[in-house]
């Protein structure tokens, strides 16, 4: 494989950059609109769980899907040091296998515009459609980029504990306005006393979504009563780009199974 895919560096680095906080406005959204679920949820793309484990902590059973090994191992690791257990599945978000059907399915932090393309997108919708219950809630995070500057490139360090430092360098390598996509290159390093210790190479893409076409290829899939909430105030109307819209589904229950 040519470049990497959440691996090691990525996932030390995700943790040390974005830390477990119940109190972020985000985590505090996920849990009011869950509270109301009996059964059981599911997160897709749980990462090292800095969603999950609030979640679990607030008493709502939640279980979690990643495709990155390394992501997986981090969030037990976090989940073993404050006593929790959760389920955690490894498998990708269009094609994983789960025993019964979940009561609400969460996709934090815009991470279902990971997927390229709009039928693969398409098919995980429907993957997830068919893993909720009757009557059952997904909920996920999308935003609309502002920025389509392709010579665009960040760098930034991270000092880990055993004083070593891990150097990103984010390119943006591809914008296709037309295709409403984006590709950057992520280059990680890991250094000690000025040498090289382990470096990786992550290919990132980014899709977006016109509000309205989002709305309409959730209704195309039989999902129903969509709700859009801008910056995690429920039903607050988004006004410009840039801002994370929550969009909240519902699926339909049969008539003829509930009678």
């Amino acid at each position: 494989m040519m470049y990497s895919s959440y691996g090691e560096l990525c996932t030390e680095v995700y943790d040390l950059s974005k830390p477990i906080n119940p109190t972020s406005s985000d985590v505090k959204y996920y849990i009011e609109r869950l509270s109301h679920v009996k059964g059981k949820v599911l997160e897709v793309g749980c990462g090292s769980g800095r969603v999950l484990i609030p979640l679990l902590q607030a008493g709502i059973a939640v279980d979690g899907l990643d495709h990155s090994i390394p992501m997986l191992e981090s969030c037990r690791s976090r989940c073993k040091e404050l006593n929790l257990s959760p389920h955690l599945i490894e498998g990708e978000m269009h094609d994983f296998n789960i025993t019964g059907q979940y009561d609400a399915i969460i996709i934090p932090g815009g991470t279902f515009q990971l997927i390229e393309g709009r039928e693969q997108a398409m098919r995980t919708l429907d993957h997830l459609h068919a893993c909720l219950s009757p009557g059952g809630s997904l909920i996920m995070d999308l935003f609309i980029p502002s920025d389509f500057n392709t010579d665009m490139t960040i760098t930034k360090t991270y000092e880990t504990s055993n004083q070593e430092v891990i150097v990103l360098e984010d390119k943006r390598i591809e914008c296709n306005i037309l295709e409403q996509k984006m590709v950057s290159l992520l280059k990680y390093e890991k250094w000690k006393d000025g040498s090289l210790l382990k470096s990786e190479l992550q290919r990132l893409p980014l899709s977006w979504y016109g509000r309205y076409e989002f709305e309409f290829m959730l209704k195309e899939l039989d999902y129903q009563e969509v709700t859009i909430s801008a910056e995690y105030c429920y039903k607050n109307s988004p006004t410009i780009a840039g801002q994370m819209m929550t969009y909240e589904a519902i699926k339909a229950v049969d008539v003829n199974e509930s009678s």
